[in-house]
C-alpha cells in the first residue's frame, strides 16, 4: 500500500546551503517521502516510548525540502498541489503518525496564511520559510477561549492568557495564534515568530497516543502582536475560498488516519507471514494458509480500497476548489465539504478496526511490548477524537435527505 517510489533515507542537515531539495535529479517528493518514512520506521516504536520532541527526525524534515512543498514557485517553494502534497502526509503517516501530523500542519497553516491574509503578508512569509525551511506550529484553538487580546493606544495588540493543543509549536520558527478581542469577543488570528517574548511552550503532553506531536500547552503573557501580523483581510471563515481552510484540516486528517491504517496493514501482513505460527487445528502449516486469516485480510483490503480511493477523490475535489481561488462558491465548497466528510468517516472507522483487529491475525505473540503494535491504535484513537464522529455523520444526513451542505465552522 506504500508508493512504489525508493530513494535513501534523507540525513539532517546542518546549514540551509546543505539541505536536500527534491528538485535535485531522482529526487521526486514520493521518492522523499518514502525515504524519510522508511527513516523514521526504524526508531517509530521506540520515540513512542520515548515521547517528547522528535527533534532529530523534524531536522530531517527540515533537510528533505518538502516543508516548501505546498509553497509555489515563485516564492522558492516546489509548487506541489494538494493531492501530491496529502500524499506525502499519507506516507508519512504509514511510518510515524506524530510526524506526519506536524508536517501536515505544517502545510495547513501556510494555507491558513494565504487563505485569511493579504498577498503583502502571505507572500513574505512564504519567500522566508522556503529560504529557510522553518516549520510553523500551532497554537490557534478556537475552542479555547482563555487568550484575550487587548488593543494598545499604539495601536498594537497584547495576547494573554492559556491555550492547549499546541500541535508542533516547540522547535518551530513561525506560529499561528489565535485570541479573542476583549472589546467584541471577535476571533483575531495572527501569525508570529516562535520565540517572540511572553511566549512559554510547555513539554506536558503526554496523551496514550500521538505522543510526538507537541500538544501540550502554551502561557502567552503579554505576548506583542502588530497589527500587520493580523490576519483580518479576508480573515477567517469569512468567504467560501477562506472557508477552505477546516477542510483542508479535516483532510489532513484523513491522510493520516490512512497512512497509519495501511502502516498497521503492512506491519501485520509482515508478522504474519513470517512470524506467526498456525493455530493447531488449522490443518495448515504456514499462518499465511489458514482461511480465516486470509478473509480477515481479504476484509482488510477492501476496507483500505475503499478508503483510499474516497480519500483521493476527497483531495482532487478539494484541489479543484483551491484552483478556483476567490471564484469559489458556497455549491462548490459545500461539495468539497461533503467530500472530505466522507473521507473523514471511512478513513477513521477503517483505521480503528484494523489497527484494533490486527491482533487477530498476528496472535498472541504479537503482543509483545517492545513490538508497541498497539501505537496504531493509540495513535487512532487519539487523533479521531480531535471532533465527534457522529457530527460529520450528521452533517452528511442532512447533506443525503435535505440537500443542506454543512456549514462552516472550524471543524466543517
Amino acid at each position: 500500500m506504500s508508493l512504489t517510489h525508493s530513494q535513501p533515507a534523507v540525513a539532517a542537515a546542518t546549514s540551509e546551503s546543505d539541505a536536500p531539495s527534491y528538485r535535485q535529479p531522482g529526487g521526486s517528493p514520493a521518492a522523499i517521502a518514502h525515504g524519510l518514512a522508511e527513516q523514521f520506521a526504524q526508531t517509530a516504536a521506540a520515540r513512542d516510548t520515548q515521547g517528547g520532541t522528535p527533534k532529530a527526525e523534524r531536522d530531517a524534515l527540515r533537510a528533505s525540502g518538502l516543508l516548501a512543498l505546498s509553497i509555489p514557485t515563485q516564492y522558492g517553494g516546489l509548487g506541489a498541489n494538494w493531492v501530491e502534497t496529502l500524499d506525502t502526509v499519507r506516507e508519512i503517516a504509514t511510518a510515524d503518525s506524530s510526524l506526519a501530523h506536524v508536517y501536515g500542519f505544517q502545510h495547513l497553516l501556510l494555507a491558513s496564511v494565504r487563505l485569511f491574509g493579504e498577498p503583502s503578508q502571505w507572500e513574505p512569509w512564504f519567500e522566508q520559510t522556503a529560504r529557510k525551511q522553518w516549520f510553523w506550529g500551532n497554537t490557534l484553538n478556537p475552542l479555547d477561549k482563555r487568550t484575550i487580546a487587548t488593543q494598545n493606544p499604539g495601536g498594537w495588540w497584547e495576547f494573554s492568557g492559556k491555550k492547549s493543543f499546541t500541535s508542533g509549536a516547540l522547535d518551530s520558527q513561525m506560529l499561528l495564534a489565535s485570541a479573542l478581542d476583549a472589546q467584541t469577543g471577535k476571533l483575531l488570528i495572527a501569525a508570529i515568530p516562535s520565540e517572540r517574548g511572553g511566549i512559554t511552550l510547555y513539554h506536558d503532553w503526554n496523551n496514550i497516543g500521538q505522543r510526538q506531536t507537541d500538544s501540550g500547552s502554551a502561557l502567552f503573557e503579554r505576548v506583542r502582536v502588530e497589527q500587520g501580523e493580523l490576519l483580518l483581510n479576508p480573515g477567517p471563515l469569512s468567504t467560501p475560498f477562506s472557508s477552505l481552510r477546516p477542510l483542508l484540516a479535516q483532510l489532513i486528517f484523513a491522510h493520516v488516519f490512512l497512512g497509519v491504517a495501511q502502516g498497521a496493514f503492512a506491519q501485520a501482513r509482515r508478522y504474519t507471514v513470517h512470524e506467526s505460527a498456525p493455530w493447531f487445528r488449522s490443518g495448515v502449516e504456514a499462518a499465511g494458509d489458514d482461511p480465516y486469516i486470509q478473509a480477515t485480510y481479504g476484509e482488510f483490503w477492501a476496507a483500505l480500497e475503499a478508503a483510499r480511493l474516497t480519500t483521493r477523490h476527497a483531495a482532487e475535489v478539494f484541489d479543484a476548489a483551491w484552483q478556483r481561488g476567490g471564484a469559489l462558491d458556497e455549491a462548490g465548497r459545500g461539495q468539497v465539504a461533503v467530500a472530505v466528510a466522507a473521507a473523514k468517516v471511512i478513513t477513521s472507522r477503517t483505521g480503528l478496526d484494523i489497527s484494533s483487529r490486527l491482533f487477530e491475525v498476528t496472535g498472541a505473540r504479537a503482543t509483545h511490548a517492545a513490538l508497541r503494535f498497539d501505537r496504531f491504535w493509540r495513535n487512532l484513537r487519539t487523533q479521531t477524537l480531535h471532533d465527534p464522529l457522529h457530527y460529520k455523520l450528521k452533517e452528511l444526513g442532512d447533506w443525503v435527505l435535505n440537500e443542506h451542505y454543512p456549514t462552516p465552522t472550524f471543524y466543517s
